[in-house]
């Protein structure tokens, strides 16, 4: 089995690849990632992040008790991206098939994501969404 933070030719291997500093096991002590200063004050509206989850590619810039990787899905049809997992959600924009999704969550029939990267962040149905 691969593991990430055994031997010191895994320890020089990127863990993911994101805007920034290269990270790798080797520059995380004890295999934690750790805020160095206070928090980014951050634009909720097109940076993946709530209080308990964020994009990956924010670790070390915003601090969350999780990080998720990112999974590609593809709009099957025009949908609305929500604000919350609701039907009564506040209405954030209008999507158009085969628009790129970046699924963060997924929970009760939605998904938590942003349109493409750099886009808008909030919820879409899940049976909307097919995997890439």
């Amino acid at each position: 089995m691969d593991n990430l933070l055994a031997g010191g030719e895994a320890a020089n291997r990127p863990l993911f690849t994101f805007a920034g500093p290269e990270l790798t096991a080797s520059t995380i002590p004890n295999g934690q990632l750790t805020l160095s200063g206070p928090s980014d004050c951050l634009d909720r509206a097109r940076l993946p992040v709530r209080g308990d989850l964020a994009h990956i590619g924010l670790a070390g810039r915003c601090f969350v008790p999780h990080y998720a990787v990112p999974m590609p899905h593809l709009l099957k049809a025009d949908a609305t991206l929500r604000g919350a997992g609701q039907t009564n959600g506040e209405a954030i924009g209008e999507l158009a098939a085969d628009t790129l999704f970046n699924v963060l969550d997924m929970s009760g029939g939605w998904a938590w994501g942003q349109v493409g990267d750099g886009g808008l962040v909030g919820y879409l149905p899940l049976d909307h969404l097919t995997a890439q």
